[in-house]
């Protein structure tokens, strides 16, 4: 959650239209990322893009887990395989390739690559991956290890912008300790405590959890609290729930409902250690 070096991401918006063809690419960076809807594959599956070999993500909702349902795959070249998916896949309804502008990846890098993406993917428990199998990392050298992280880095910074956030177990590192005020909401005899970031609001691995949910709770936060214990990221511990990982919310309210088990205004219940809400601390900063 430290800050990272300053960088330019240029979109290409190859049909004139944020829902249409979307070429990305980074300052400094030999990757490019391509985003388009499944209904515009079929005409745009023959852009060289698709002729290379490249790491995807097929991307779609389930409602009923309020998780997007995510699968990563590879092909050497890609198109193929995109083509078949189009056929055998009914749950995408969007892509997002990345390839190299020069050629630079070969099989066993996309194949890494691949593997890294769904280790990542289970290891944050924010999307329902489709993937059956965990692919294995392919033997490569010591230099194509290093390279093929920092290639996974790059790619790990576009995703969000692409709306694509099911990779990240937020880091609470001492940088933002120090620049952050933390939140808290007592829970019996003990607490959430949370950060709000840019990217959402973080609970803490460790924060109690509510056991029960009022009548009023709205359906969406059961489903959130149903699916959060599904996957393991709330484990049960004596009379409460606990987080077992850090996790993002989308909102403090969403992070406040599901800590509550009942309706709560996150700005109004998530405090920091002098007992100031969150609503006040965001009015008075410059």
């Amino acid at each position: 959650m430290a800050s990272s070096p300053a960088s330019t991401i240029r979109i290409f918006l190859a049909n004139g239209t944020a829902e249409g063809l979307r070429i990305i690419e980074k300052s400094n960076w030999t990757g490019k990322a391509v985003s388009c809807s499944r209904s515009q594959f079929p005409q745009v599956k023959k852009r060289e893009e698709f002729q290379r070999p490249g790491v995807y993500l097929l991307v779609g909702a389930n409602d009923s887990k309020n998780l997007p349902m995510i699968y990563v795959g590879e092909g050497d070249p890609v198109g193929p395989r995109l083509e078949s998916h189009l056929a055998n896949k009914d749950f995408w309804t969007h892509l997002v390739l990345f390839s190299s502008k020069d050629q630079f990846l070969n099989k066993a890098h996309i194949q890494y690559l691949e593997s890294r993406l769904v280790q990542l993917a289970k290891e944050a428990k924010r999307c329902q991956l489709e993937n059956g199998n965990a692919p294995t990392l392919p033997a490569i050298s010591e230099a194509d290890t290093a390279e093929m992280e920092n290639f996974l880095a790059e790619m790990l910074v576009i995703y969000p912008v692409l709306n694509v956030s099911a990779f990240e177990v937020p880091a609470v590192t001492q940088e933002d300790i120090q620049q952050d005020p933390e939140f808290q909401i007592r829970i019996g005899d003990g607490l959430a405590r949370g950060y709000d970031r840019p990217e959402g609001f973080i609970v803490l691995s460790g924060s109690w959890v509510t056991k029960e949910e009022t009548v009023s709770l709205q359906p969406l936060y059961r489903d959130i609290r149903k699916t959060l214990i599904d996957n393991g990221v709330l484990a049960m511990n004596g009379t409460h729930y606990q987080f077992t990982q850090n996790y993002t919310f989308n909102s403090p309210s969403r992070a406040s409902c599901v800590v509550l088990g009942r309706s709560s205004n996150g700005l109004m219940d998530w405090k920091n250690s002098d007992g100031r809400s969150l609503r006040e601390i965001q009015s008075t900063k410059e």
